[in-house]
């Protein structure tokens, strides 16, 4: 289907009536229809495996399903199956229920390297009690954070970093400093700057490419010899790393993690875990201050633990990490392939952990670029690729990823004409996406 014939009324109406009653028209800036070309943001109507629908009737390949919460496809048998029998048996109490214990004991088994769990909905509440944490148990206020990593949470000790600081008080943002991935005498130099003031090093621990070796248990070390608490947030390598997340395959224990995403399948569960000296500061065998660590009515919901046993179950007997893995690697060999015989192999380029891929669109200068990311969007909708990533889920097959590999050639086709008339502006259809971050709307 040529892109000059692909038109989504349906969905931009309904587009236009969720930006009238919804903030930004969508629940999640990465969602928003700002991220997608001008009028090409489909609204979904249903998904099942590794397709959806949208309200115009189109299907499409779906990559980076729920902002990489749903690896195993939609609607998958097993979780929903698991899902429906908690809802019909009640799904919240005024006192714990039964499956809160078994949930917990099911997570400790697949993350060994943690003691104490506590379940939440969002990963933002579980970093967020992570940093509140740590800061009761060392007495200490600045919270020293990634600076190579794009996201942590929405509350104010982050957001504030970002260019959409509106709203949070800059006393609040000078306690949170940054350091570089990969360079442990910056973060040496920062902790020394800062000595005794630094609460937690926290950070995704790993990206795009593999720690530098020696490098997780470097920072260990250090956190160690500062007196700080080692804060993994493994929202995104949990389960797709490994199910015992990134430090489960690089052998580095962090004081404290965070886990979400994948371990729901789409259901909304996050988890804080770490060590029991620490976690139990949140509880009550303990004789010091209270920590309020986490609380929330719906934290512990039946039906959510049970999608995330499931989950754990099928990623176990299933080999789940190892399909993404193989479904990644097929797919970055048949892009890089495509954008090579194309002639645009310098500028679409993709990058990560093959079960964590993303794409580059750069410039003919080589620096990325926005309007060439929304001449590339436009073709792989256009194809029915629905892409903002090409993180894969378990349910794709190799059908659909050969489908995928021939839409990016077409689309690299496209690209390559651009890249001739060095002016992409004829191929975007309307103003260019844009980036999450930014100051003006």
């Amino acid at each position: 289907m040529d892109t000059e014939e692909f038109f989504l009324p349906r969905s931009r109406a309904a587009n236009e009536r969720l930006h009238a009653l919804v903030p930004g028209g969508a629940h999640t800036y990465a969602k928003g229809d700002d991220q997608y070309p001008e009028n090409l943001a489909p609204v979904i109507s249903h998904g099942r495996g590794a397709h959806v629908w949208d309200v115009d009737g189109n299907r499409y390949i779906e990559y980076g399903s729920g902002l990489r919460s749903v690896s195993l496809g939609h609607a998958h048998p097993r979780v929903n199956e698991a899902v429906r029998r908690e809802l019909d048996r009640g799904t919240n109490f005024v006192r714990p229920s039964v499956m809160e214990l078994e949930a917990a004991e099911r997570f400790l088994a697949t993350v060994p390297t943690a003691e104490m769990v506590k379940f939440t909905k969002n990963g933002s509440d579980a970093t967020t009690a992570a940093v509140r944490l740590a800061r009761a148990v060392t007495g200490r206020p600045r919270v020293a954070i990634c600076g190579d990593h794009p996201f942590f949470s929405v509350d104010d000790w982050f957001i504030g970093t970002t260019p959409m600081s509106a709203g949070i008080p800059a006393a609040t943002t000078e306690l949170t400093v940054a350091f570089p991935y990969g360079d442990l005498a910056a973060t040496e130099e920062l902790l020394t700057r800062y000595e005794d003031e630094i609460a937690c090093l926290i950070l995704e621990p790993a990206g795009h490419t593999d720690p530098p070796p020696g490098y997780l248990t470097g920072l260990r070390e250090l956190a160690d010899r500062h007196g700080c608490v080692l804060i993994f947030d493994e929202m995104i390598t949990g389960f797709r790393w490994s199910e015992a997340g990134a430090q489960g395959l690089y052998g580095v224990v962090p004081d404290l993690s965070t886990f979400g995403k994948a371990l729901g399948n789409g259901f909304a569960v996050s988890a804080l875990a770490g060590r029991r000296e620490l976690m139990e500061r949140g509880g009550l065998r303990h004789s010091g201050d209270r920590v309020f660590l986490l609380s929330t009515t719906h934290g512990a919901e039946t039906h959510s633990l049970a999608a995330a046993m499931a989950v754990q179950a099928t990623y176990a007997e299933e080999g789940i990490t190892a399909r993404l893995h193989a479904l990644g690697e097929r797919l970055a060999a048949g892009v890089r392939e495509a954008a090579a015989g194309m002639g645009v192999a310098d500028h679409v380029l993709v990058r990560g952990r093959a079960s964590n891929l993303v794409f580059a669109t750069l410039d003919e200068n080589g620096r990325p670029s926005q309007p060439y990311r929304t001449l590339f969007l436009r073709r792989l909708l256009a194809g029915g690729v629905l892409a903002p990533s090409f993180v894969v889920s378990s349910a794709l097959d190799d059908a659909d990823i050969d489908h995928t590999v021939d839409v990016v050639a077409q689309a690299c086709a496209v690209y390559r004409k651009a890249l001739d008339a060095t002016d992409p502006t004829p191929w975007l259809g309307g103003r260019p996406v844009k980036p999450v971050f930014r100051r003006l709307a």
